[in-house]
């Protein structure tokens, strides 16, 4: 069910939040948190709609959408209220401000928090330069941006490390997840050497990669290259190579290793909405993707 309310105010959209429960039998209870989505207008607010209510499935949320307009204009909200079947495992919220209202987005959202649970933020694109700064950010114990849609992508995950506060998260990390794994199970067999030389290459645009890059730094204390060219991140010990490649557009990864027969393990690149239900799968700091920020100053680019 979809309920718009055009120029309304917070206190009308609550009261007829209550309503649609008391109508339909849609309750709160059960919910685990609350999603606050910050988008830059509504033209991108019905994607992350569709990857919050997938990510909802596993995680049963209130999902608050902000959409910004136009900030010269006169202040203004237009709500919209999804339960049901229009909202996954969610009951979502959409706000439209426009005005001043853009500027206190905080302000708007927090009479739909959910008591005694906890607030997860996400960014998908726009991410402020200090999430935990920002109004909204502050509210949140777990901040979630995007730095593979922002105008310089390798830029942005860069400055992670600098406004990094714990609770901060990036989904340029979590689309790694599989990439992580499938290089440690290939370092943890014999022989048991240390790791020489990493390099790491693909799109110069793909900031998982970057944080692929300061990862291995951090772990393997070793030099660590990142070049633009074909997908593949080659580890060099003393008597074996190990390179894992991909296409760009594939789902199918090939581990080489120097005297073995190749390996093929499906890898294929994580869509957004399943990143975000792994990132909302853990509340507390994650100090390895800080670790990892950290390894990026260590990576040369060539």
């Amino acid at each position: 069910m979809i309920v718009d309310m055009p120029d309304t105010n917070t206190q009308d959209v609550a009261k007829r939040l209550v309503q649609l429960r008391e109508s339909n039998g849609v309750i709160a209870m059960g919910r685990v948190l609350t999603l606050v989505v910050c988008t830059l207008d509504s033209s991108e607010a019905e994607d992350a709609i569709d990857a919050a209510n997938d990510a909802s499935r596993e995680h049963p949320c209130r999902v608050i959408v902000l959409a910004r307009g136009d900030r010269s204009a006169e202040a203004k909200l237009d709500a919209q209220i999804r339960v049901g079947g229009d909202a996954g495992a969610a009951e979502v919220i959409v706000l439209r401000l426009q005005g001043d209202l853009v500027n206190h987005e905080s302000s708007v959202v927090i009479p739909f928090l959910l008591p005694d649970t906890p607030v997860v933020a996400w960014w998908p694109r726009g991410a402020p330069e200090h999430p935990a700064q920002d109004s909204v950010g502050r509210l949140a114990i777990r901040r979630i941006t995007d730095a593979t849609f922002a105008a310089d992508p390798q830029d942005a995950i860069k400055k992670r490390g600098g406004s990094y506060a714990p609770g901060n998260t990036d989904l340029a990390w979590s689309r790694i997840t599989y990439w992580r794994a499938l290089l440690a199970a290939a370092l943890d067999e014999p022989p048991y050497e240390p790791v020489e030389s990493v390099t790491i290459s693909g799109l110069y645009e793909e900031p998982a990669l970057d944080v692929l890059a300061g990862w291995l730094a951090a772990r393997l204390n070793c030099p660590v290259h990142r070049r633009t060219g074909e997908l593949k991140v080659e580890l060099h010990r003393p008597t074996v190579s190990i390179v894992i490649s991909r296409p760009q557009t594939g789902r199918t990864a090939t581990l080489s290793r120097t005297g073995e027969p190749d390996q093929r393990f499906a890898l294929a690149r994580r869509e957004t909405k399943d990143c975000l239900a792994e990132e909302l799968r853990r509340l507390d700091a994650d100090e390895v993707y800080a670790e990892a920020l950290t390894g990026i100053e260590r990576v040369v680019y060539e």
